[in-house]
């Protein structure tokens, strides 16, 4: 039995969770939730038990000095709970951490141990994946559920996937079996710059959130961040005319296959979130879409691994245009330009579902 001592009752809270590793390229997807609990403040009130999940020879604990006392940080889940007031309160439950080593299932079951004593009414897991999407678009963000009923009354695909999963599709399938209403929300990240952080597909993340869960989402710093971004990604690829080429062969495949939503959804989406901001008072944020340009760019600093970061990787051309499938990294010979870049699309060669997670795993 969970004991939940200092939690007050919630109301109408929603879960939201992201996990490194595998299923968050470009960290977009953990760094979400992180804008969330420090925007709204929020209180850790549980963390899972790090000897029954994680392998610490992949996921290493780390050593820490605090008034001159060496004290260690164990890679586990935490929970906090967020108190979002206003006209229509809506409390959230945070999960953040790392992809799980072992025991997926006993993991998700803990998870949804929280949710019921909680009352939680929905839960939405983030994620990201890489696709042959340009940085120069709109980040597409797939929204998929399990549920045909929840498909159709929250606007989302039911995912038809079949294949290797991460723990986003793993705690997705645990909350319908559970009876809880679930939805994974997966962001795509380009492939040729997939290096963390991508303010711009975290952007795009917290958009559709807010437009599913109906909560106004303060993005601080987020929108400069995403602009100085697309800013710096463009001076890279000016310097590697192969690199600009291949770019704009992907703004080209992207802007073909969203003609016909170009002038329908979209515009009427995008104006309905002016009107909803607008309503909360006072203007729009600028610059909370994630299409937006911006200034100079801050992002050329070293990753957390130290890695260079000054160019992007060169992307691998072959003489056929392929897609990079969203859960394997694998390619397969169908057409690059197939699905590229609809705003609830998953990204190139991703199937309709976008549950699954990236080639490359940040886990390290």
């Amino acid at each position: 039995m969970i004991e939940l001592e200092g939690v007050p009752e919630l109301v109408d809270p929603v879960m939201v969770a992201a996990f490194e590793g595998w299923n968050d390229a470009g960290d977009a997807a953990s760094t979400a939730v992180a804008h969330l609990d420090k925007e709204w403040k929020g209180e850790v009130f549980a963390a899972l038990d790090a000897e029954d999940y994680y392998d610490f020879q992949v996921n290493r604990p780390t050593v820490f000095l605090e008034g001159g006392v060496r004290k260690i940080t164990w890679p586990t889940t935490r929970l906090s709970v967020i108190r979002v007031g206003g006209d229509k309160p809506r409390d959230l439950v945070l999960v953040r951490g790392i992809e799980p080593s072992m025991r997926w299932r006993s993991f998700c079951n803990e998870l949804l141990g929280f949710a019921h004593e909680l009352g939680v009414e929905l839960v939405v897991v983030l994620g990201a994946l890489l696709g042959d999407t340009p940085h120069t678009r709109p980040v597409p963000v797939s929204g998929v559920t399990s549920d045909p009923d929840l498909a159709r009354t929250m606007d989302l695909e039911e995912t038809k996937y079949e294949g290797p999963t991460g723990i986003v599709g793993i705690l997705q399938e645990a909350c319908t079996h559970a009876g809880v209403p679930a939805v994974s929300l997966w962001a795509a990240v380009p492939h040729y710059v997939s290096q963390p952080p991508n303010p711009k597909a975290t952007l795009a993340l917290l958009n559709r959130l807010e437009d599913l869960i109906g909560l106004r989402i303060p993005l601080g710093d987020l929108a400069e961040d995403a602009r100085a971004w697309q800013v710096g990604v463009d001076q890279l690829a000016a310097e590697d005319s192969e690199v600009a080429e291949y770019v704009q062969s992907l703004e080209e495949a992207r802007d073909t296959a969203e003609l016909p939503e170009a002038t329908g959804e979209a515009i009427a989406r995008e104006f309905e979130r002016y009107l909803r901001r607008r309503d909360g008072g006072g203007p729009p944020q600028s610059g909370t879409h994630a299409t937006e340009g911006g200034e100079a760019s801050p992002f050329l600093r070293d990753s957390p691994g130290g890695g260079d970061r000054t160019r992007p990787p060169r992307p691998q051309r072959p003489e056929a245009e392929a897609e990079t499938d969203a859960e394997t990294g694998t390619e397969t010979d169908t057409a690059a330009d197939a699905d590229a870049g609809s705003e609830t699309d998953t990204a190139a060669g991703s199937e309709n579902s976008g549950e699954t997670g990236p080639a490359d795993s940040s886990e390290d």
